[in-house]
């Protein structure tokens, strides 16, 4: 991201939100993804969350269907190890796409004062999309960290195959300025990094 691109101050407290980080989506059935680095990436920003006592939350997909690769109960379920909680932080549950529908975050965000939101996690397209479309709705000021979130290849309406490289550059740009602001995640630790006075 150019220079004078950098995002230099977030509207405050900004909650981090890391979703459907799970085991089940490293199933090989869900076929090619992109950014391996995503869990690298959120790993990073949840580090950065924590030291600096910033408010984190988490959202876990559990699948309804008795053959769900997610469903609660199951393996798949379970949290990946770069972003595993803490017994402090508040996981939410959920059963659709968004991480708003039938759990207590909106309730809980506000509760806190959050004024701005950081989505990473999976999938770009499908729960990361919906909720962000979702937060930007209610009123909080929307960020996604492109590099911290990936999707799985699909096709095309027609059937055309689409890379999951295609499909995450989609749904990021169908997100950018109308729902969210995309970043990296060199950019949104430079945002909250020390500022430095010239001698």
């Amino acid at each position: 991201m150019p220079a004078e691109e950098r995002m230099k101050r977030l509207p405050e407290p900004c909650a981090l939100l890391i979703m459907d980080m799970q085991q089940g989506f490293d199933d090989p059935a869900w076929g090619e993804r992109n950014n391996p680095a995503a869990e690298v990436n959120a790993g990073r920003l949840l580090r950065d969350w924590r030291r600096r006592g910033a408010p984190v939350v988490h959202s876990h997909h559990a699948s309804p269907a008795p053959g769900g690769r997610l469903r609660l109960g199951q393996p798949g379920h379970d949290p990946k190890p770069e972003t595993r909680p803490l017994p402090s932080e508040p996981v939410f549950l959920k059963s659709v796409n968004s991480a708003f529908i039938g759990t207590g975050l909106e309730r809980h965000l506000i509760e806190q004062g959050v004024a701005s939101l950081v989505l990473v996690g999976l999938t770009t397209n499908h729960c990361v999309s919906t909720t962000a479309r979702m937060a930007s709705n209610l009123g909080f000021w929307t960020i996604v960290v492109g590099d911290a979130t990936a999707a799985f290849a699909a096709a095309h309406v027609d059937g055309r195959p689409r890379s999951a490289a295609e499909v995450h550059d989609a749904a990021l740009s169908d997100l950018s300025g109308e729902f969210a602001r995309i970043i990296d995640t060199r950019a949104l630790l430079a945002a909250f990094a020390p500022e430095t006075v010239d001698a």
